[in-house]
């Protein structure tokens, strides 16, 4: 791995004293860790009215928070991006695209087979990428003039990556808007 550049102030280690766990995954703090424990937190959490207020929701449009709002009626359907992308592309934009490897909902091989639509050039082939000196999944940068785009995988996630994942996906996020390699 490159030397880390001494302005990017990144470290993809946590300091016991400055731990983040309870906000990554709380029901792990107990040792027992039910799927669906996980999004306790996000019903407390986004029903409070001061993250409310923070977000800058309209007082009184929501009166309770669900995780997943059945009684949307969405009315276009879109069929691919790969249009949306494109544009992206000519302006320059790099992007960051990513799968959890036991995804079978969307199976990474899929989002492969999105990404050579976009008719990228390899600028970096298939390679490992590490959090705490453990393989965390792998990634290759592909290049279109000055547009970028890094795909990487998420060793043993599933279809919602940082739900499975979450040290490794804050770190993979991290890193990324960092412009410090994975």
């Amino acid at each position: 791995m490159a030397p880390k550049p001494d302005e990017l102030e990144w470290d993809q280690t946590l300091a016991e004293d400055d731990s983040i766990d309870h906000l990554l995954l709380p029901s792990k703090i107990d040792g027992l860790w039910c799927r669906s424990q996980t999004y306790a937190t996000s019903y407390i959490w986004a029903n409070d009215p001061t993250v409310q207020e923070a977000l800058h929701i309209k007082k009184g449009t929501i009166t309770n928070w669900t995780r997943c709002n059945h009684s949307l009626s969405y009315a276009d359907n879109v069929e691919s991006v790969v249009q949306y992308h494109k544009i992206l592309s000519k302006k320059g934009y790099e992007a960051l695209v990513y799968s959890g490897d036991h995804n079978m909902v969307i199976p990474y091989i899929g989002t492969l087979k999105w990404i050579r639509g976009l008719n990228l050039a390899i600028d970096d082939e298939w390679r490992p990428w590490n959090v705490n000196d453990q393989v965390a999944g792998y990634t290759r940068k592909y290049k279109k003039n000055d547009f970028y785009l890094t795909f990487v995988t998420v060793k043993g996630a599933g279809h919602t990556a940082p739900e499975y994942n979450p040290e490794q996906c804050l770190a993979m996020l991290d890193r990324w808007l960092s412009l410090y390699p994975l």
